[in-house]
């Protein structure tokens, strides 16, 4: 041989998986959603399911409050509305339809609970801004300097 290295078959088995790995991955803007198309979540239907599986978890987890009696309750409406303004999409529906079936009970207990119920960050997907505060006008900047 003329002084060249021979590679092992491992150190090349080894190569090709690092290639593999680095070149492939997921298509930006597809992360998380499994290469779906971004799809808006229908509202009625998500409220709905997450009424349905509110229902569930109260039965399951045996708790009674009011929010677990309006959820069972196939004549009331879903306690969770969301915001007109909010355009979430149906893969933000199904993540957070998923934390509610996998809270444990006493989690679970705290998301309808009667004085302050929590939201899931996975299901706070709609946030309202709050209102800006009141602020004085431009004319009352200079009252306190004799009007000048």
């Amino acid at each position: 041989m003329s002084g060249a290295r021979r590679v092992s078959p491992a150190a090349v088995a080894a190569a090709a998986a690092l290639a593999l790995g680095v070149t492939t991955g997921p298509t930006p803007g597809d992360v998380g959603a499994c290469g779906r198309t971004a799809e808006e979540l229908e509202r009625s239907r998500w409220a709905e399911s997450r009424k349905n599986a509110e229902c569930e978890r109260c039965l399951e987890c045996d708790i009674r409050t009011d929010r677990c009696a309006q959820a069972c309750d196939p004549g009331k409406p879903p306690s969770v509305l969301l915001p007109t303004t909010c355009r979430p999409l149906v893969h933000d529906g199904e993540v957070c339809l998923r934390v509610l079936a996998a809270a444990s009970c006493d989690t679970f207990a705290t998301y309808v609970d009667e004085a302050a119920p929590v939201t899931p960050s996975e299901c706070d997907f709609c946030r309202v801004a709050p209102p800006a505060p009141i602020t004085g006008s431009f004319g009352d900047a200079g009252a306190g300097e004799g009007g000048r």
